[in-house]
């Protein structure tokens, strides 16, 4: 990926790639003028909803991206059947469908209509 980066009123172009880290530490390996570099990633603070995170991740739906919630189809108490629709994200001007993993019925709803939510982020808890 190419990027164009202002330091200190200088603009610069940079190639950016992400490798695999050899240790527990990530890395980005970026080029500058042309020169590889290597450099440890800034550690990223875990997210809230990462802290409260199921034992059991059968009883959980999570967002597979990052986007705007923009449907809710599915009501607390309802029973759904594998592949209902539970809700509707749009994510890059592209709408990703939320559907039921199986035989559910939904104990909570822990998004709205119009809230942001997070790759990973619980959307609803099952009974």
């Amino acid at each position: 990926m190419r990027l164009n980066v202002k330091i200190d009123g200088k603009l610069y172009e940079v190639d950016v790639e992400a490798v695999e880290p050899e240790s527990a530490i990530p890395q980005t390996r970026f080029f500058v003028t042309g020169k590889p570099t290597v450099r440890a990633a800034a550690p990223v603070a875990a997210a809230p909803q990462a802290a409260a995170a199921s034992a059991d991740e059968s009883k959980v739906c999570r967002s597979p991206v990052s986007g705007i919630v923009i449907k809710i189809s599915a009501k607390e108490g309802q029973s759904l059947q594998s592949g209902e629709t539970v809700m509707v994200l749009e994510a890059m001007k592209m709408e990703t469908n939320i559907t039921a993993p199986g035989a559910v019925k939904i104990a909570k709803l822990l998004a709205k209509e119009g809230d942001s939510v997070q790759s990973g982020q619980v959307l609803a808890e099952f009974e």
